[in-house]
């Protein structure tokens, strides 16, 4: 048996030699080393040995099939850097070929209309503050004068998570908390951009998602002239020096007097247009005086204190400015689209 063991090294051995490549390797590898090989079959006639003989060769047949192993991970090794260097030879890299340029992003277009108008709010003395997306029915509607059952709801079909959480309708909660936060100790002068969620139907002029940017201002002796005066100073520095603004009057629960602002069309000056429909003006946004009852529950006096606020959409402005005609090139994520708007 010892003699037998012995042969099949020598034979295994010199096949190794022999062999050229990965695959003859391997087939020594099951022949010898295998569960149904020689070495096996010899080792299962170990019964028939006396006990003296067994652990010798046991110990035998264990250095024969290391010496086999090892045999063939050193032939493997030389064949596959013979391979890997026959590959390399036919595989050349030509380094005179130009290389492939690397695409520069850029800011988002919306990104950056939301970045110029904190730009333009911060250098008229706001401050900006952010708040969760996923909001309390009490901040989205109670604290801003809408509470449950109120008919104003409707105006914005809302995502509710549960009976008192939802994805915020407006980026006024933001203000409602800030002011909640100061409790009537100092005035307020905040913008508050971000995203909001609205249960719409997509199109060209609408989105279940899209962002705003809302403005609030409270202290003493605050007018309405001075809500006219930021949205007049915003309107001009936004879309040019030439533009007019007017203020027209609405309604919103959180705000009384409520307003809705139009600056002139640029297009067609004011004459009409296609554009504007012939009137000479387009809604950019809304605002008005913050309501006292809004007051009272931040823990404001509205004896004392007052103020306005405002809320316009990043993306009508974009489009206004841009004469981009559909709200979905925002979110679709176009490369064409969005490389026109990109400032290298």
């Amino acid at each position: 048996m010892k003699e037998r063991l012995q042969e099949l090294q020598s034979e295994a051995l010199e096949k190794v030699e022999r062999s050229s490549t990965l695959s003859d390797l391997q087939e020594i590898r099951v022949a010898y080393l295998g569960k149904k090989g020689p070495i096996t079959e010899v080792l299962r006639g170990m019964g028939k040995l006396s006990k003296e003989e067994r652990p010798v060769i046991g110990d035998l047949a264990n250095k024969v099939r290391e010496a086999i192993t090892a045999e063939l991970d050193r032939k493997k090794t030389i064949l596959e850097k013979k391979a890997l260097e026959k590959k390399l030879e036919h595989e050349t890299i030509d380094v005179t070929l130009p290389g492939r340029p690397v695409q520069v992003g850029g800011p988002h277009l919306l990104t950056s209309i939301v970045e110029e108008i904190e730009d333009l709010f911060i250098g008229m003395g706001f401050e900006i503050r952010e708040g969760p997306e996923v909001e309390t029915d009490y901040y989205n509607f109670e604290a801003l004068n809408l509470p449950k059952g109120h008919p104003a709801r409707d105006m914005q079909d809302s995502f509710y998570i549960t009976e008192e959480l939802l994805l915020r309708t407006h980026t006024s909660p933001v203000q409602a908390r800030t002011m909640g936060e100061y409790q009537g100790s100092k005035p307020v002068k905040m913008i508050c951009p971000g995203k909001v969620y609205r249960r719409d139907t997509d199109d060209a002029t609408h989105s279940h998602q899209f962002t705003q940017v809302e403005g609030l201002y409270v202290d003493k002796n605050v007018r309405m002239s001075d809500l006219k005066g930021v949205l007049n100073r915003f309107a001009k520095q936004m879309f040019g020096e030439d533009r007019e603004i007017r203020l027209r009057p609405s309604f919103f629960p959180f705000t009384e007097p409520s307003v809705e602002m139009d600056i002139s069309c640029k297009v067609c000056s004011g004459v009409g247009c296609s554009v504007c429909k012939g009137t000479g003006w387009i809604e950019i946004l809304g605002g008005g005086m913050v309501h006292p009852r809004v007051l009272e529950l931040a823990g404001y006096d509205p004896k004392i204190y007052n103020g306005f606020a405002f809320g316009m959409g990043p993306e009508r402005i974009a489009m206004l400015k841009y004469g981009v005609d559909d709200i979905r090139h925002f979110y679709t994520n176009d490369i064409r689209f969005l490389k026109q708007y990109h400032k290298a």
